[in-house]
């Protein structure tokens, strides 16, 4: 006959599905295909395994957009380190029917960096791969816009660029880089940003027109 699990003793029951936890946990790390969301609720386990390799596959998004925000390697690092410090403790409080696990991580990197911000004032740095596809979008769909890069060179363009996306105040700087740089949708960016679409919408399209007079105004200066 077999074993009934209302039979057994609170410690046997406890310990039945401890055991079938590790089971299961032990499965989703074997599997090829973990989810972002099986990751982060086994590094919020603390298993190391799993850490590692939700590291790995974030931790470039996350510091490419903490740099982004803030013009400084030194603020790109501390706010990843802390992001997923956040992430060990906080993981389990993600609710995968409100955003992706990105957008997740995104909400705390911003959090850092406003706070970051508010220290101390932000200056110019490197701020991507001058040859990277994300800061090349982000060319072109502000030069198709309007036609504001004249016969610039491309690492001219760029280095304005940057210039022009730092010079933007959080609110906008936060839409752009999420969305152009990152190719974050409205509804990813708004739940990263804690507010809703439209305002993701009419954000963006403020910063675009903000950052179309900083790119004239740089290319002013560059002639």
């Amino acid at each position: 006959m077999g074993t009934n699990i209302w039979n057994l003793s609170a410690r046997q029951a406890e310990s039945l599905s401890k055991a079938d936890a590790d089971r299961r946990n032990q499965l989703m790390l074997e599997s090829p295909s973990r989810s972002d969301g099986d990751l982060l609720r086994l590094l919020s386990g603390g298993d190391e395994k799993a850490f590692i390799e939700f590291y790995r596959k974030h931790q470039g998004a996350v510091y490419r957009f903490a740099l982004q925000m803030s013009g400084k390697t030194q603020i790109a690092e501390e706010v990843t380190q802390d992001v997923f410090m956040v992430a060990m403790s906080a993981g389990t409080r993600y609710d995968s029917e409100r955003g992706s696990v990105a957008a997740f991580l995104y909400g705390i990197a911003r959090n850092f960096v406003l706070r970051a911000l508010e220290r101390e004032r932000p200056y110019i740095t490197v701020l991507d791969d001058p040859a990277g596809d994300q800061s090349g979008r982000l060319v072109r769909e502000v030069a198709a816009g309007q036609d504001i890069f004249g016969d610039l060179a491309q690492n001219e363009r760029l280095e304005t660029l940057r210039k022009a996306v730092l010079a933007l105040p959080p609110a906008y700087r936060e839409v752009v880089v999420l969305c152009d740089l990152h190719e974050r949708d409205y509804a990813d960016a708004a739940n990263a940003l804690g507010c809703a679409v439209g305002t993701v919408r009419s954000r963006l399209h403020r910063a675009r027109a903000l950052l179309a007079e900083k790119m004239r105004a740089g290319e002013r200066c560059a002639v």
